[in-house]
């Protein structure tokens, strides 16, 4: 197909090609190789006979339960918070007020994953540790560690409005 011109008569045509190209035919033989893999993983283990789909789902992506409650009473805090810290209570009001997505957002900032571990989120153990006094700094996180560093904001409003930024707006090891 090289050969043939493009023309407003084909373009869908190139396009729906290319993309099948791009999305299938350059990785056929790896996805083969992958899928041959995988099937000889589940046809020559009893993970079939011991698991059913959900359950083998459960443990490659994790739970979708976002049971934040339950992360909340694992969760430990240094450098003066405690949970009884009022901008420890305001993070939490804020947390459970956040979308699934934000959740999603906020695991991922912190952890450097978006999935709950098996077991749930009681088994994060997530810290949150104070990062100086209020500022105009987002707040920061040790994905390795799973540990928030927070500034003590002035109010609930800079608290929610920096946290919101910061999951929105990061990428990897920094900023967008």
């Amino acid at each position: 197909g090289d050969s043939i011109s493009i023309t407003q008569e084909n373009k869908y045509e190139f396009v729906d090609l290319y993309a099948d190209f791009l999305l299938n035919k350059s990785v056929e033989k790896q996805f083969h190789a992958f899928y041959k893999g995988f099937q000889m993983v589940v046809d020559e283990s009893p993970l079939e006979l011991l698991f059913r789909p959900e359950e083998i789902e459960l443990l490659i992506c994790g739970s979708k339960n976002f049971d934040f409650d339950e992360l909340e009473n694992s969760t430990e805090y240094d450098g003066g918070y405690t949970d009884n810290t009022q901008i420890i209570k305001d993070f939490w009001s804020i947390v459970h007020a956040l979308s699934v997505e934000d959740k999603r957002k906020l695991l991922q900032f912190t952890t450097g994953s978006d999935r709950v571990p098996i077991g749930g989120l009681s088994r994060l153990k997530l810290v949150i540790a104070k990062n100086g006094p209020d500022s105009d700094r987002l707040p920061t996180a040790h994905t390795c560690f799973n540990v928030l560093l927070l500034p003590e904001y002035s109010s609930k409003e800079k608290l929610k409005d920096r946290l919101v930024k910061a999951i929105n707006y990061s990428k990897g090891f920094g900023m967008l």
